[in-house]
């Protein structure tokens, strides 16, 4: 698979490029910019992008504003953000502009050399992935509408759905079997009242809901 980097701290950027090009990544282009972020892109076309939330000019949210050009210029291209902090809209505003291939990552992750590289690969192949802090800080703020029908188990279920998890991946974290979580997936999409759709589909439509964007 293929990567741009934009970062605009070197040592961070070497460190991301490096765990990517180490999980077998060909990282065609690395910047510290959004401007550049977005030529990269243009020139290159890659499976994925790995954005700083914040970087120069302004330090403010310049990432953000440039992952939204690049998957409506681009949408084949996967966006993963990386941020310092925990700050939610930006997942949301991500994720309420589009479906698929989108990640919000806090920073710190990236020490996990192998879940960090796991999460990219995910995320580029059209997966959603956010961090644990966000999902957790999300979870606590909902408390009304169709998600008060879901029991404490399937709250957990699509909290880790909401982390990019898959069955496999939520039945190892619950130490339950595959079976035990479809049958929780598929209450919430009951509870949730969503329409008959693919699996997929069906699965990005709960995490907005739980995101509290649909």
């Amino acid at each position: 698979m293929r990567a741009v980097i934009a970062e605009d701290s070197v040592l961070l950027r070497i460190g991301v490029v490096r765990v990517l090009e180490m999980a077998g990544f060909e990282v065609v282009a690395e910047v510290g910019d959004a401007e550049a972020l977005l030529a990269a892109v243009e020139e290159h076309r890659p499976d994925i992008a790995v954005v700083d939330v914040r970087m120069p000019p302004g330090f403010t949210d310049e990432g953000v504003r440039a992952a939204l050009v690049v998957k409506r210029r681009w949408p084949r291209t996967a966006v993963l953000l990386l941020s310092q902090y925990v700050e939610e809209r930006y997942a949301t505003d991500l994720l309420s502009a589009n479906t698929s291939g989108i990640g919000y990552l806090l920073k710190q992750r990236v020490a996990d050399v192998e879940e960090f590289a796991a999460t990219v690969r995910r995320v580029a192949e059209g997966g959603t992935a956010l961090d644990p802090q966000v999902v957790s800080q999300l979870l606590v703020r909902r408390h009304s509408g169709p998600l008060d029908r879901l029991t404490p188990r399937e709250r957990e279920v699509l909290e880790l759905m909401a982390g990019g998890r898959s069955n496999a991946g939520i039945a190892e974290q619950l130490v339950v079997s595959e079976s035990a979580v479809a049958k929780h997936i598929n209450s919430i999409f009951a509870k949730l009242d969503l329409p008959k759709a693919d699996a997929d589909h069906r699965r990005v439509l709960a995490v907005l809901h739980f995101l509290g964007v649909a």
